[in-house]
């Protein structure tokens, strides 16, 4: 009787129904929290998204597990009701935000909050950069099209060359709802992998020279055109392209509680105590997407290939571009900036920094940089509601 209660016990352990796809995602989550802690690679990304990772792979523990529903006829009524047989995981209700394109829009609104959009206001021409930085998107959706993937996949594949995480899931969430997981992943570990990515695509692209380019200080901003920029994009977009507006007018209302003054409390909130909880809430169920059995095959695997090939190509629209306003200025852009292009902020504009101070110590670039960014991050959500329209139905 012992032994087989023991036996039972035993086979009821995750250590019995531990699978090699299972231990080879666990040491994945493990080499990730090891870049997020040792490394510094973007922690609050990257330490949710690897633990959720983690979650999601232990045998049994049923976190992402989807509840059991009956439909059955209400005796008195004769109507069909669904009743809930058994509740589903924890980490499968907190990823309803993801699902339900509710996460994306309030992390666009705190990076809004958090963000000096001065820089692009100062110097227009940046959005160029940024501009330039989306081609990655689309010339990866072509070449998901030609591998056989489907319209609305490609679209949502190519996204994740814009380094916009909630771009691209609320994109995905929209036309492919399938492929949440792995884009998800990809996504959000490009962001992270930022400072690992984009230089050495930046010094291939750039001479010795371009990049000591010490560019001159931007014009002060005021107050007023800082408070009538984001009513103006939030209009202008959202006349142009419907779909959009979710992210940019989340994204507008976040700066301009920022800039006007007088609802100092709301952008507290907004940049720091609402921010954090959706990123603990996205990151951790971002991570527990990725499942042994969702990511250890070749589609899922092509998917996350695409997004390093969509990012890769937009760090170097970006730069190309900016050498051609280098060119076009007479040497007065530095073409680094142009990597900021794509919409991971403030994480590529700090890149483009630190390989600026490589080439030239006296150089600083952050907040010329922080122009491109900003315009990335506008230029993503437009490309996502351009992808929208066209297949959104």
């Amino acid at each position: 009787m012992f032994i087989d209660v023991l036996k039972n016990y035993l086979e009821g352990t995750g250590f019995a129904n531990i699978t090699v796809g299972n231990i080879i995602m666990i040491l994945i989550s493990f080499v990730l929290l090891y870049l997020a802690i040792k490394k510094g690679f973007e922690p609050l990304l990257l330490v949710p998204i690897a633990f959720g990772m983690l979650l999601a792979n232990l045998p049994l523990a049923g976190l992402m597990k989807e509840p059991v529903v009956e439909y059955i006829t209400d005796p008195v009524t004769g109507e069909i009701v669904k009743e809930t047989k058994e509740l589903g995981g924890l980490l499968y209700y907190l990823y309803q935000g993801v699902k339900l394109g509710i996460y994306p829009p309030l992390i666009f609104m705190g990076v809004g909050a958090m963000t000096d959009f001065g820089p692009l206001i100062a110097n227009p021409s940046s959005i160029l950069l940024g501009a330039a930085a989306q081609v990655g998107i689309f010339i990866t959706f072509i070449g998901a099209v030609l591998l056989g993937f489907t319209g609305p996949e490609a679209a949502s594949i190519g996204i994740i060359g814009g380094a916009d995480g909630p771009t691209a899931l609320y994109l995905t969430s929209k036309l492919a709802p399938h492929l949440l997981g792995p884009i998800a992943v990809a996504a959000y570990s490009y962001m992270a992998l930022v400072p690992i990515i984009q230089p050495p695509i930046m010094r291939a692209l750039t001479t010795e020279e371009e990049r000591k380019v010490v560019m001159k200080q931007l014009r002060p901003v005021s107050k007023k055109e800082k408070i009538i920029f984001p009513i103006i994009i939030t209009v202008f977009v959202s006349l142009l392209l419907p779909d959009a507006t979710p992210l940019v007018g989340m994204l507008m209302l976040g700066n301009l509680m920022r800039e006007c003054g007088v609802v100092d409390r709301l952008s507290d909130t907004a940049q720091n105590a609402l921010m954090n909880i959706v990123v603990i809430f996205l990151g951790l169920t971002v991570g527990a997407t990725a499942s042994a059995e969702a990511f250890l095959n070749v589609r899922t695997l092509s998917i996350i290939a695409l997004g390093l090939v969509a990012f890769s190509i937009g760090t170097a629209g970006g730069i190309l571009f900016g050498k051609i306003m280098y060119k076009v200025t007479g040497g007065k852009v530095n073409p680094l900036i142009g990597s900021a292009g794509v919409s991971a902020v403030p994480m590529a504009a700090r890149v483009s920094q630190r390989v600026g101070q490589e080439a030239n110590p006296s150089n600083f670039l952050l907040m010329h940089a922080m122009g491109p960014n900003v315009a990335g991050v506008i230029g993503s959500a437009v490309a996502a509601g351009l992808l929208l329209n066209f297949f959104g139905g």
